[in-house]
């Protein structure tokens, strides 16, 4: 048994695979094929790109593709499961703010925020079928607080279903892990931590999960010494203000990871944590300020994916 490695660079950052096989199974060209076409649906970064089609505002409706489809449907369910923080409806607020891909300008004032949260707000659309319908021409969505994960799972069930046993997808940080090494060991990740963070980083052994972490710190605006990160409160309709600094979700998908660190940054910690434990095979690890010194509170089950190496 070999191991292979595949990476790259898609979807404005670094991908990296790594296999264990007996042959060559994979090839580059089929990776960066499947990258090619989620970002044809799902990147607001190409201008031909399926999302850009529905959000211009002469489009009132439109039939999705089936990528675009499977992570619409999932950014319903998130959203209910979330109380509305989950929501794709954001795009308008995040260009306000400057993080669209037309980038900072200056800070908005009152009166535009509120115009634009006219526009918030999952009923603002509606899904029947395959169909995506706005209610109102500048309605605009963003998939990408969890179009990555969903790609980390799309290369992960093709490398499945190519035969291979055992293998780590990794996509701009956000990763699933299937099987053992060839030593029968499990993967081990490092988590990663705020900038300037002296703690030893853990790492946490995998097998069929995947693992994403979330932070303030990651995409973010500093206007006159004020910090402000893209994390956006869809009801307020201003970035999000307060200690978390990161967190790192263990969950059966990447998909569900990449949603759910987005929405325990709402939240203070351990409000996060109450609302996982009630979550089925899903773990988190917070990281936070308090009083100028940093904080970690895990979730009950965590401790139980921390590579321990003296053990």
């Amino acid at each position: 048994m070999q191991v292979y490695g595949i990476s790259g660079v898609a979807q404005g950052t670094t991908y990296s695979i790594k296999y264990y096989s007996e042959r060559e199974l994979i090839k580059q060209q089929s990776i960066d094929s499947i990258f090619n076409v989620i970002d044809q649906s799902m990147s607001l970064y190409k201008a031909h790109s399926a999302i850009n089609t529905f959000n211009k505002p002469t489009v009132l409706s439109m039939e999705l593709d089936a990528h675009m489809l499977r992570v619409v449907e999932a950014s319903f369910h998130y959203n209910k499961l979330t109380q509305g923080y989950f929501d794709i409806t954001l795009y308008p607020l995040l260009q306000l703010w400057g993080f669209g891909p037309q980038g900072f300008g200056k800070l908005p004032l009152d009166h535009q925020i509120d115009s634009v949260k006219k526009l918030i707000g999952i009923d603002k659309i509606h899904l029947n079928g395959k169909v995506l319908t706005k209610q109102q021409s500048h309605v605009s969505i963003d998939l990408n607080g969890i179009a990555q994960g969903y790609t980390v799972d799309v290369v992960a069930d093709y490398l499945t279903r190519s035969g291979l046993q055992s293998f780590l997808v990794e996509v701009g940080g956000e990763i699933y892990a299937k099987g053992l090494k060839s030593d029968n060991s499990a993967y081990k990740i490092e988590i990663q931590r705020p900038p300037g963070d002296q703690a030893l980083n853990y790492k946490v052994m995998l097998k069929d999960m995947a693992i994403t972490t979330s932070g303030s710190y990651e995409k973010y605006r500093t206007v006159n010494g004020q910090h402000y990160s893209h994390h956006m409160d869809p009801f307020k309709g201003d970035p999000v203000l307060n200690n978390v600094l990161s967190v790192t979700v263990i969950a059966r998908t990447a998909m569900e990871a990449d949603a759910l660190d987005n929405y325990l940054m709402y939240l203070n910690p351990q409000e996060a944590l109450s609302f996982v434990e009630k979550l089925p095979q899903v773990e988190a690890y917070i990281i936070y300020s308090e009083n100028n010194t940093l904080k970690e509170l895990q979730s009950s089950g965590f401790n139980n994916y921390i590579y321990n190496i003296q053990s």
